[in-house]
């Protein structure tokens, strides 16, 4: 039986970042998809490790001494202060800085309207004052500030500029949530609240690193979605820390992203249940050993169950599955009325699920197949990969001669040869 289900899901949560909340899992609009390696083997012993908002504003650009405009001169006193006075939707990510020329600075305050300073240095030659406080987004700011020469001549000088509204700033969502454990499969997903274009600068701001040593590719699915895993499936046991430098990268298209953040997530040990359609049996390998071999059944001829690495998105003890959430309508030759089924664990977004097969379609469990692409077991069988199995753990589906999984129906990215994956224009 292949749906999408109401019930309450067991986990599998986005987490918030930048203060606006985005889904961590959404289905993204293209994929690039290729056939799947066979990388778990075929024996009854398997590695543990498999190889496997548009704004008419201009475009926010830090400004610095290097694109710095004619010094202004008031008094015989010349200076440059950045921003210029007046300027608008200035980048929180520069640093506000006066530099005379031909004379010294004698003082400066930076504060925003609300009257909140911003605190600077001063040079050894007390020729420049840079900011040190970072600025905050949709913030009016007043920049005042004394300049003397020689002779004793001194100007006091006030501007003012603004940062980035909020019709220009950009945050992100990332899963894993930050401090969980999943499994050794799962990919991290990071989705952004407005349309990416220029990705290489998005890419540098983050760094994924790992306590095995594992380094991985980005995989853009979409210009909000974008995916990264290693060349092998994450070692079991491990630290991953995603280090998110985003504070006033240029999205492109006028956005700002608004956030530093650092989350850290681990893997369990390897958890791995290899479904052949040719046997119609499920072996379940924990660390690389054969632990359990239960009869399933799987999708018919007009419904297939698609082959390649599926990784456990979310788990429901009991759940409603809907004929009409699959397109199908009463009358539909492989319409059902809405059933109950239990210890569901999802793994793709079109519907496909481990779960305990209904009663009538308990005899077709090791000899045919009877549901709409899911993968039917026995109660026991159900409850154990119920039990066993949860988010980033991976099920591998052969022989059905339809896919493999596309990376975008959940987490298909196992099923791209890491050529391919890593190779992203």
């Amino acid at each position: 039986m292949r749906d999408q289900q109401q019930g309450m899901s067991k986990s599998h949560q986005g987490l918030v970042i930048g203060g606006v909340s985005v889904a961590a899992i959404l289905i993204a609009a293209t994929a690039a998809v290729a056939v799947a390696p066979n990388w778990a083997g075929t024996g009854d012993n398997v590695p543990a490790a498999i190889s496997t908002s548009t704004s008419a504003a201009p475009t926010p650009t830090p400004t610095t001494a290097s694109n710095a405009p004619e010094p202004t001169v008031a008094a015989g006193l010349a200076y440059n202060a950045f921003p210029a006075d007046g300027a608008a939707q200035v980048n929180p990510v520069t640093a506000p800085e006066i530099r005379a020329e031909g004379g010294v600075i004698e003082s400066v305050t930076l504060r925003t309207a609300g009257g909140e300073p911003v605190t600077g240095t001063l040079s050894e030659d007390n020729s420049v004052w840079t900011a040190t406080d970072r600025l905050a987004f949709a913030t009016g700011y007043i920049f005042e500030f004394v300049l003397s020469d020689a002779e004793g001549n001194a100007v006091t000088e006030s501007h003012s500029f603004s940062t980035v509204m909020p019709a220009n700033e950009a945050d992100a969502a990332m899963y894993p949530r930050d401090g969980s454990t999943v499994g050794t499969g799962q990919p991290i997903e990071i989705n952004f609240s407005e349309p990416v274009i220029i990705r290489d600068e998005v890419e540098s701001a983050i760094t994924v690193t790992s306590s095995s040593g594992q380094t991985g590719a980005f995989y853009w699915l979409s210009d909000t979605k974008v995916r990264y895993r290693a060349e092998e499936f994450w070692a079991p046991n491990s630290t991953i820390t995603v280090d998110m430098e985003l504070f006033g990268v240029d999205y492109g298209n006028e956005m700002i992203g608004n956030f530093d953040d650092q989350l850290v997530f681990n893997t369990h040990n390897t958890r791995l249940a290899v479904v052949d359609n040719e046997t119609k049996m499920m072996k379940v390998y924990i660390d690389g050993n054969l632990a359990e071999t239960f009869p399933i059944t799987l999708g018919t001829e007009e419904w297939p169950s698609t082959i390649g690495f599926h990784v456990v998105m979310e788990q429901y003890e009991s759940t409603r599955f809907t004929a009409e959430s699959i397109g199908l309508e009463p009358g539909d030759e492989a319409y059902y009325e809405p059933t109950v089924v239990n210890h569901a664990s999802r793994i793709s977004n079109g519907g496909a699920f481990v779960h305990e097969a209904l009663p009538a379609a308990q005899e077709a469990l090791g000899n045919f197949n009877v549901s709409h692409g899911c993968i039917g077991m026995s109660p026991e069988g159900a409850k154990y990969f119920y039990d066993t199995f949860g988010p980033g753990d991976v099920v591998e589906v052969r022989n059905t001669g339809y896919g493999p999984m596309f990376m975008w129906d959940g987490f298909g990215d196992w099923n791209t040869p890491w050529s391919e994956y890593n190779s992203q224009p």
